[in-house]
């Protein structure tokens, strides 16, 4: 199934579920830590980005300074679309929101700040009925 690449239609079909739990980012020098099972790995230079449920960061005494909510963007969108990205991104910014945007191969995941999750909901959903 090919992504959208239809901007209009990304937006307008982006149905924002937000996901259960509390997320954070955590760096680690090498692989993943057992038990531990990252919804997102990037590996950089500086060590290997994880980000996990609070939960089992704290357990494993992972160091962390952002507790983010998962918001899943449900629309199939293409790698190569543009502009849904910079849309959501700009929404968000213009409330004052941050936003750590993740591709997958079917969807985009936005983390945002926890306490600011029904907001950033609430921006989404009007941004895709402008569209």
């Amino acid at each position: 199934m090919t992504g959208e690449r239809d901007l209009r239609a990304l937006l307008s079909g982006m149905r924002p579920e937000r996901n259960e739990g509390r997320y954070v980012f955590a760096s680690v020098p090498g692989a993943v830590p057992e038990g531990l099972t990252p919804v997102v790995t990037v590996t950089e230079p500086e060590g290997r980005t994880l980000v996990v449920h609070q939960e089992e960061a704290d357990r494993a005494g992972l160091a962390y300074d952002y507790v983010a909510a998962w918001i899943t963007l449900r629309v199939h969108s293409a790698l190569d679309a543009v502009g849904l990205t910079a849309a959501v991104a700009t929404a968000l910014a213009q409330a004052g929101l941050s936003c750590n945007v993740v591709a997958g191969f079917h969807h985009d995941h936005l983390f945002v700040p926890y306490d600011a999750a029904d907001e950033a909901l609430r921006r989404l959903r009007a941004l895709a009925d402008q569209a």
